[in-house]
């Protein structure tokens, strides 16, 4: 079955495979260490609620079958050593059907996380995990040679994941079309980087320069996946040059990096071992007719299912981010169709004094990841994901964002819950809870170079107005 296969892509789903293993280790151990505070059984958002409301057949998850945190703990436990082994060639080693089972046990344990994840799991890069998931399952392993058709749908998510971006754009924000929208974007994304306030000095012209090299990548290069050989390779090139760029600019969890992988598959191995030194191809086994039968159905229905989001490609009323079906398979991406001009921020402050006076006291508390300290550079994140931070990003953007789990978080920074507080860099009330929490809305900015070389400041903020006046905790 030579036309089903490919030997010159093995060395990309090699490195494909492998570091899809660890995004998927990343992304369990993220789930691990914050599962408890955000959808445990005393969470924010606690699952056993959400899975007595909303029926399984529109969210399929294990946990419809039980729930306790302890069981939640043995089935991150269980995604965390699995994706490890897999990471480590575990899949490599074992026959065919041994390795589909691994990615597909990979597959189910996070599409359960996800699906009871609620507002914490909205995410991109969850919905592209899980696709990207799905589609390694039928991938093979080092016995079998890359089957065409699953490189071929590699390639489709890659295109559907950078035109839809490209194509939100410039049906968007209208400074995407005038060319500034980097004006304002590293200053006012979700979660800066420690190299996003040099990103946003960078001279204007070279901003301009940046999006519409951005355009390039996103409404170009994808479309490009598609042609010929070595054109296929150049394009891949691009989007991987242009996904680095994203990753020293700013923290978007592991979104660039599974598009890296995602590039990798389209480079031809044989044009690249032309002029690196790269190992040898492995002997493949024949193909077993199971296999080639399975991969076919499953081109079959990933073409069926992809008539939604191509009609949302070509839609004037384009959907960013949206999953057709509760397993997240073939869906529509985008990011950033509008970009905010200004940065506010939700601080968070207590007091542990009986009343509040004009002299009170308030001490703010400080996240991991999002802006607060002014003096503190922007820390390193990603591929972690702090789910929180992100969520808080867009409670400063609107409210209504909040509504679900705002209040419920300042009841638990009112009892001192140390699962809560475990999200957060400190708490300011070790010895005991506050009495009252005040929230303000800061207006944020990176300091110029004169500010910064006066001050050592990174940002400098300015009070807008309470966010939620004064409260403390009912008697």
């Amino acid at each position: 079955m030579e036309w089903f296969t490919e030997g010159d892509y093995w060395l990309g789903r090699l490195i494909f495979q492998r570091g899809l293993a660890a995004v998927y280790l990343v992304a369990f151990l993220s789930s691990l260490l914050q599962f408890r505070a955000l959808i445990g059984e005393r969470g924010l958002l606690p699952v056993p609620r959400f899975v007595a409301s909303v029926p399984f057949r529109r969210s399929p998850s294990v946990f419809h079958l039980h729930y306790s945190d302890r069981f939640f703990a043995g089935v991150a436990w269980t995604g965390v050593a699995l994706s490890a082994a897999v990471a480590a060639g575990a899949a490599d080693r074992v026959p065919l059907w041994a390795s589909m089972l691994m990615w597909a046990l990979l597959w189910v344990l996070y599409l359960s996380i996800v699906n009871a994840g609620q507002t914490w799991y909205a995410f991109m890069w969850e919905s592209l995990l899980l696709e990207a998931g799905f589609l390694a399952i039928f991938l093979g392993n080092e016995r079998t040679a890359p089957p065409v058709l699953v490189l071929f749908l590699l390639r489709w998510l890659l295109f559907r994941l950078e035109f839809g971006a490209g194509l939100i754009k410039l049906r968007g924000d209208p400074c995407w079309r005038d060319l500034t929208c980097l004006y304002y974007h590293h200053e006012t994304q979700p979660m800066p980087g420690p190299f996003s306030w040099f990103f946003h000095h960078l001279p204007r012209p070279l901003h301009r320069v940046e999006t519409a090299a951005n355009h390039v990548a996103q409404l170009g290069a994808p479309v490009l996946l598609f042609a010929p050989q070595p054109v296929a390779s150049v394009a891949a090139g691009v989007i991987v040059v242009t996904q680095l760029w994203l990753v020293a600019s700013g923290n978007f969890a592991w979104l660039n990096w599974l598009a890296v992988l995602l590039a990798v598959t389209a480079i031809d191995g044989a044009r690249a071992a032309e002029v690196l030194p790269l190992p040898e191809p492995p002997a493949f086994a024949a193909t077993p007719a199971w296999y080639a039968g399975t991969v076919v159905a499953v081109t079959a229905l990933v073409a069926v299912l992809s008539y939604w989001p191509a009609r949302n490609l070509l839609s004037r009323h384009q959907l960013m981010n949206y999953s057709f079906n509760p397993l997240h398979l073939v869906n529509t991406y985008g990011a950033f169709g509008s970009v905010g001009r200004t940065r506010h921020e939700v601080v968070i402050e207590g007091t542990d004094e009986p009343e509040i006076t004009d002299d009170t006291v308030w001490k703010e508390y400080r996240f991991k990841g999002k802006p607060g300290d002014v003096g503190r550079v922007p820390p390193q994140i990603a591929p972690y994901h702090l789910r929180l931070d992100w969520l808080m990003w867009f409670a400063a953007i609107s409210p209504a964002y909040a509504v679900p789990w705002f209040a419920a978080l300042l009841v638990k920074l009112l009892d001192n819950d140390p699962v809560v507080l475990g999200l957060l860099r400190g708490n300011p009330f070790a010895g005991s809870p506050p009495t009252y929490l005040r929230v303000r809305l800061y207006r944020y900015r990176f300091t110029d170079r004169h500010e910064r070389r006066r001050t050592r400041a990174w940002w400098h903020r300015t009070l807008v107005g309470d966010y939620v006046p004064p409260v403390t905790k009912a008697l």
